[in-house]
């Protein structure tokens, strides 16, 4: 897959305390294989779906043994030139761009609403081979208390234009690059733990969203909401065991009529 314009989800990965619990896990409901564990990179350990690449799990570093996230990258250009965007518009970088070996160049950083997301500049390791398949990324929104903190910064850093969805129960943003719609936006309502950080909520494709949800519930994972169809597909939001959040949709299965949406200038 070629490298993605500026601002394209690109890749995701998550760190676990328990890796070998992760890869089982994964494995079983999203039918994940895994490659041999890097030592040189911290145990980084990527998984696969057909012999392409569509995410990667890590032990966390000593001290960060914190609860297990997904954590979402934009693809850039220029990854110290996208860091500095970053603290131009309020955000703030919690890893300096850093070289990995010659696979690309990383950076994470945290919106001014609190929301952790990472950059990637690709060298030989482009992002997922592919998407939208079953068991690969196919999705993704930002989850936050504070949206005109997310509206104002994710454009400004990236260069998307906004579209708000004409639905006045429901605080929602698309945020386009080009003709493409690439990133969801949605406000947290109260419905949401208040000890729950922001955060962005990664989707992954599977062949039948209600038998995932037997699997993933069986071997531990909390479903939080759903299983609802939607125009997009039938997904669901699940909490894996050990915490981790991410959703999963059948894109096959839809129902509905696509949702109005307005230009936001």
């Amino acid at each position: 897959m070629a490298v993605q314009p500026e601002g394209t989800p690109c890749w995701a990965d998550a760190m676990f305390s328990d890796l070998e619990g992760a890869k089982s896990f994964y494995g079983d409901v999203l039918g994940w294989t895994f490659a041999e564990a890097s030592a040189e990179f911290g145990n980084y350990t990527q998984a696969s779906v057909n012999g392409k690449a569509v995410a990667a799990v890590v032990p966390p570093m000593p001290g960060q043994e914190s609860q297990s996230q997904w954590c979402l990258y934009f693809a850039a250009r220029d990854a110290a030139a996208t860091a500095a965007r970053i603290r131009d518009n309020g955000g703030e970088v919690l890893m300096e761009p850093m070289q990995v070996g010659d696979f690309g160049t990383m950076c994470l950083a945290r919106d001014p609403g609190g929301v952790v997301f990472g950059v990637w500049q690709a060298g030989t390791h482009e992002g997922f081979d592919t998407t939208a398949e079953p068991g690969a990324y196919t999705w993704a929104e930002v989850f936050t208390r504070e949206p005109e903190k997310s509206d104002a910064f994710f454009p400004a850093v990236f260069s998307y234009r906004q579209k708000e969805m004409a639905d006045e129960a429901t605080d929602f943003r698309i945020y386009d690059l080009g003709e493409r719609s690439v990133l969801g936006r949605m406000k947290m309502t109260d419905d949401f733990p208040p000890e729950m950080p922001p955060y962005i909520n990664v989707y992954f494709a599977v062949e039948d969203c209600d038998d995932t949800i037997a699997k993933a519930t069986k071997l531990g994972a909390v479903l939080r909401f759903g299983p609802m169809g939607t125009p997009f597909g039938r997904f669901a939001a699940l909490s894996d065991p050990q915490g981790a959040n991410f959703s999963v949709i059948d894109l096959t299965r839809t129902e509905g009529d696509m949702p109005k949406t307005t230009d936001v200038s």
